[in-house]
């Protein structure tokens, strides 16, 4: 939930970061809010690092230097094999050791996820790019300088709609163990004012894909959680990979547990709330291999026709989330130091924050640390963890 969300977008942050506290932590959490919340081989099968390397030394920094009770990883290199790696604990009450490759919450990262159902229905005829919200959704998106029969579904996939981000009421996740329906979140949004006119600039809204898992929801009629498991999980066998039922709050298999950081810096077990208020935008639980599997099959083209993923990796300027980095349908371009770019997403969500991406030959990484917000400059330095592992 966001899950990863650019705080009216956080230079070198990952987007999407879904943010919240409660009321002990309240003080966080409202920010957060604001602020906004994004492997081939199955997690039993991966090969083990066999000794420090230098992205075992980036992960031991993040805890030792970073304060991160943990940190997990899965890369895979130019030979084209898949290596996990942990350092950290994974409960700071019981020191238990971290899951290797254990599922976490992968908040924004779920966007991609979304980007690819509403691409696959693109396809098959029963979504157009241009089309405006309001084809499907007639009368929903009315508001202070908005209307869904000006906002077309590229617009709302590509983050230039306009529209408010509905994170920034803090009282939509006061709560987090709270249900909250996806009306709701929508009802937070339209109650404020549009940020600009659709189409003439960009910034990160988590409402755009809320509206997106809306629009899956009339033309399909199934849950969106639903048409996400059939059309992409199951489709390319994520194994450990799932879209929460409601009223699910916790996370199924072997994981790290996932930490609130307060103002003091003070950490609070954050694992089991309920993702309802990241829903289509960021409400998945994967593991950093899955990530890597999906990246793989999504740039290969197992999961849409040539022509959608043509149009999932055309880009917009998004500087706001980093010098260089780019918006597509879903997807986010970032320039390695090593030239060329990593295509992926990253999320962040009170526990848990996530950044990774693939390149166009193959290379590929997903790297989480398990407590939200970071702690000064953890969030650069895990990127800069994942180019290092994309460039070596």
């Amino acid at each position: 939930m966001n899950t990863h969300a650019p705080q009216h977008h956080r230079p070198n942050r990952r987007p999407n970061r879904l943010r919240g506290r409660r009321h002990g932590v309240a003080a966080t959490v409202t920010a957060v809010a604001a602020a906004v919340v994004a492997g081939v081989l199955a997690p039993s099968a991966a090969t083990a690092a066999p000794r420090p390397d230098s992205v075992q030394q980036r992960l031991d920094a993040l805890v030792k230097d970073d304060g991160m009770p943990a940190a997990l990883a899965t890369v895979k290199g130019r030979d084209g094999r898949t290596r996990t790696y942990t350092a950290g604990v994974g409960d700071l009450a019981t020191k238990a050791k971290v899951p290797v490759d254990g599922q976490v919450r992968i908040a924004s990262n779920t966007k991609m996820f979304t980007a690819v159902v509403v691409l696959q229905l693109v396809a098959e005829g029963k979504i157009g790019l241009d089309a405006s919200v309001d084809t499907y959704l007639p009368g929903l998106v009315r508001g202070d300088g908005f209307d869904g029969r000006n906002i077309t579904v590229r617009q709302l996939l590509q983050h230039t709609s306009g529209l408010p981000e509905y994170m920034n009421t803090g009282g939509i996740i006061s709560d987090p163990k709270r249900y909250v329906e996806p009306r709701e979140l929508l009802d937070a949004a339209l109650a404020q004012k549009a940020h600009f006119a659709p189409g003439t600039q960009w910034e990160y809204s988590n409402t755009n894909y809320l509206l997106a898992g809306l629009i899956v929801q009339k033309v399909t009629g199934r849950p969106i959680g639903e048409e996400i498991t059939k059309r992409v999980v199951e489709r390319i066998g994520l194994r450990h990979t799932y879209f929460p039922l409601a009223g699910d709050m916790t996370i199924h298999e072997a994981h790290p547990k996932g930490y609130l950081r307060g103002e003091d810096g003070s950490l609070t077990d954050y694992t089991e709330l309920d993702p309802s208020w990241g829903w289509a935008a960021g409400a998945m639980v994967s593991t950093n291999t899955d990530l890597t599997r999906f990246y793989e099959a999504l740039l290969g083209g197992r999961l849409l026709p040539a022509a959608q993923l043509a149009q999932m990796r055309t880009t917009v300027p998004a500087e706001l989330l980093g010098a260089g980095v780019r918006y597509g349908l879903g997807l986010i371009s970032r320039p390695l130091s090593c030239g060329g770019v990593s295509w992926g997403h990253g999320g962040a969500i009170p526990g848990y924050e996530t950044f990774g991406g693939i390149t166009d030959d193959g290379r590929a990484a997903s790297i989480t640390v398990t407590a939200f917000p970071g702690n000064g400059d953890a969030g650069a330095h895990a990127e800069q963890a994942v180019d290092e592992a994309l460039c070596r």
